[in-house]
């Protein structure tokens, strides 16, 4: 299934979720703040607190473990990072990432900082 030229990770969304959420365990010290699952891309913050791996194993492995479960490969070769330095930069970061799905009129699913989720599909 395929969303705009991309396959379309809303039809593998909870095995998507299920691996990313699983990432702490795999990498203590990795906290996710904040994270939406689009169409065809992901947006994601993650918090390293002492932690003894790099991003780039962390995303190697996320991406193994989809492509693995799902039989699909959504992702590109690369990815883009950001480092957030200071709690203006995070809370602008914060903003895009919830105000993506909104430009593109879609569903989203948001994890908050505090754990919890909120799904709310008609969110304009």
């Amino acid at each position: 299934m395929y969303y705009r030229g991309k396959p379309y990770i809303k039809k593998y969304e909870e095995i998507i979720e299920k691996i990313l959420l699983s990432l702490p365990e795999r990498f203590p010290g990795l906290t996710i703040d904040w994270y939406i699952l689009m169409p065809t891309h992901l947006h994601m913050i993650f918090v390293f607190n002492e932690i003894k791996k790099d991003l780039s194993e962390i995303i190697r492995t996320f991406k193994a473990l989809v492509t693995r479960n799902t039989k699909m490969k959504f992702w590109q070769r690369n990815y883009y990072e950001h480092v957030i330095r200071n709690e203006n930069a995070l809370l602008k970061i914060r903003e895009y990432i919830q105000n993506n799905p909104l430009a593109e009129n879609i569903k989203f699913k948001e994890f908050y900082k505090d754990g919890s989720d909120e799904s709310d599909p008609y969110r304009k």
